[in-house]
């Protein structure tokens, strides 16, 4: 297999190459961490295992925040529950996904020196948030507007 890099893939020094790898481990210990929490049942919540304390939003305003659900969300997703997943958060569900495959995407991309099939990581990143937190936002609207 060539290593040559490609004209579309931006490359990465020694700093970039950490940066990598501090990411893919930041999203491991991000999993674990949802691993060892136990989903809460009201399919939010769960965040305060973590000593945090209730969704500010929900308890002002009586209606979930975009992010409600989300911890509840991974929790199940790191067990495979993804329909229980989804009830919590369906934009969660699309964020673990990414996130889940950002972590090989992290390592490869160390491994090779480049940034793996992206010629910028900067615009990339920029991208995928303002379509992360678009979706969420649309899926709170939807959630807030005809809840369930």
């Amino acid at each position: 297999m060539s290593t040559d890099r490609l004209p579309f893939e931006a490359p990465v020094g020694s700093t970039g190459r950490a940066t990598l790898l501090g990411m893919a481990a930041f999203l491991i210990v991000g999993f674990a961490t949802a691993l060892w929490l136990s989903p809460d049942p009201q399919g939010y919540g769960t965040h305060q295992q973590l000593g945090l304390p209730p969704c500010t939003f929900r308890t002002l305003f009586g209606i979930p925040c975009p992010g409600c659900g989300m911890t509840t969300c991974f929790s199940h997703f790191v067990r495979g529950h993804f329909v229980a997943a989804a009830h919590a958060s369906l934009a969660g569900v699309v964020l673990a996904f990414v996130c889940a495959l950002l972590i090989p995407w992290c390592f490869w991309s160390a491994y090779l020196g480049r940034c793996w099939k992206v010629s910028d990581p900067v615009a990339a990143a920029c991208v995928m948030t303002t379509v992360l937190c678009g979706l969420a936002i649309a899926l709170w609207l939807i959630r807030v507007t005809w809840p369930a």
